[in-house]
C-alpha cells in the first residue's frame, strides 16, 4: 500500500502547477499550495481545489515566505516565465526566480534533518540555450540566452549548491515547451488561438522558423510523478516531447483548424532579442524510469483550439 504524501506546491495556480495539483489530489496526496496570485493565476481552478479537504492554500510570494509547513516534498513551480516580459522588465524575474528559490531552500535547510522535504525544482530546457543540432543531456553546460533562462539557470545552481553545502536533497526537472488547455494567453499556442479566432493575425517573431519541442502538460505532470516515485535523489532529469516543430508550423496548424488561410492568419514582427533558434534535450535518463510522452500533438492542438476561453483569465 502506497502512503499518501504531504506535497507543498509553490505556484500551484499556474499552468503546470494546477495540472500537477489536480493529478496529486486524484492520487490521494495532501496538497499545500503557496501562490501569490499573479496576473497569470487561474483563480477558477483554485476554487475547485478548495472543495477538496486534502487541499490547503496559502497566499504568499515565495520570496517573502517566512514559514515552511510540514511536508514530505516541496515542488517549486513558482516562477516568472514569459521571455518577452523578462526582456522588458527583468527585476521581478530575479526576485522570484532567484531570491524566491533561495528563500525556499533556506526554509528547508533550517528544518531538522529528519524534517527536511525533498526539494523539486521545476526548471526548463531553455537553461541550455541554443541547440542547433542534436540534443543536450543533463551534464551539458548551461548557456542561457535571456534574463528568464538566466534566472532559471541561477536557481538550478542554487539548488545543487545547497545540496552540496547543506545536504538538502533535491531533484531538478527540465521540461521542454509545455502546451495544453487553459494556458495563460501570452504563450504561442493560446495567444495565437485567441487572436486568429477573433479575426486578428497571430504574431510571429522573425521569420517564424525557430524550432521547439512540444510537450503536453499532462505528460509533464506524469514525468514529475515518475521522478518523485522512481527517480534518484540529487539528480537532474530532462523531459522532452516527441514533437519538434517550427513556430510557423504550429500557427499554420491552428489557422487550418479554424479555417483561416495562412496569409490572413500570420503577421511577422521584429525578432526577439536573444532569440534561441532551437531547443532539444536528451531525456533518455527519464525514460529509463519508465516514463514516455503519450499525447498526440495534433489531437491535443485541435482540443485546445476548440476550447478557447478568452475571458478565463480576465
Amino acid at each position: 500500500m502506497t502512503m499518501s504524501r504531504i506535497i507543498l506546491v509553490t505556484g500551484g495556480l499556474g499552468f503546470i502547477g494546477k495540472h500537477f495539483i489536480r493529478d496529486r489530489l486524484a492520487a490521494g496526496d495532501e496538497i499545500i499550495n503557496v501562490d501569490m496570485e499573479s496576473y497569470a493565476a487561474d483563480r477558477r481552478i483554485g476554487a475547485e481545489f478548495a472543495r477538496n479537504d486534502r487541499y490547503r492554500y496559502i497566499r504568499s510570494d515565495i520570496s517573502a515566505l517566512d514559514y515552511l509547513p510540514e511536508c514530505d516534498v516541496l515542488v517549486n513551480f513558482a516562477a516568472e516565465s514569459h521571455v518577452d516580459n523578462a526582456i522588458t522588465s527583468n527585476e521581478k524575474f530575479c526576485r522570484t526566480n532567484i531570491l524566491g528559490v533561495q528563500r525556499l531552500l533556506e526554509l528547508c535547510r533550517r528544518k531538522q534533518r529528519h524534517e527536511q522535504p525533498r526539494f523539486v525544482q521545476i526548471s526548463t530546457d531553455e537553461v541550455y540555450g541554443d541547440v542547433v543540432e542534436g540534443a543536450v543531456d543533463e551534464a551539458s553546460p548551461l548557456k542561457p540566452s535571456n534574463p528568464y533562462s538566466a534566472t532559471k539557470a541561477a536557481a538550478d545552481m542554487l539548488v545543487t549548491s545547497w545540496a552540496r553545502t547543506y545536504g538538502v536533497d533535491y531533484s531538478i526537472i527540465r521540461p521542454t515547451n509545455n502546451y495544453g488547455v487553459h494556458q495563460y494567453p501570452e504563450k504561442l499556442i493560446p495567444k495565437s488561438c485567441f487572436r486568429i479566432a477573433r479575426g486578428r493575425k497571430a504574431l510571429l517573431h522573425g521569420d517564424g522558423t525557430y524550432k521547439r519541442c512540444w510537450l503536453h502538460v499532462e505528460d509533464t505532470v506524469a514525468a514529475i510523478g515518475t521522478v518523485l516515485d522512481r527517480g534518484d535523489r540529487n539528480e537532474i532529469y530532462n523531459v522532452s516531447g516527441d514533437c519538434e516543430l517550427r513556430n510557423i508550423d504550429v500557427v499554420t496548424k491552428i489557422a487550418t483548424i479554424l479555417g483561416v488561410p495562412t496569409d490572413e492568419a500570420i503577421m511577422y514582427i521584429e525578432d526577439r532579442s536573444g532569440q534561441d533558434v532551437r531547443y532539444a534535450v536528451d531525456d533518455s535518463k527519464t525514460r529509463a524510469l519508465g516514463w514516455r510522452p503519450v499525447r498526440d500533438f495534433d489531437v491535443e492542438l485541435e482540443r485546445i483550439v476548440r476550447s478557447v476561453e478568452p475571458k478565463r483569465f480576465i
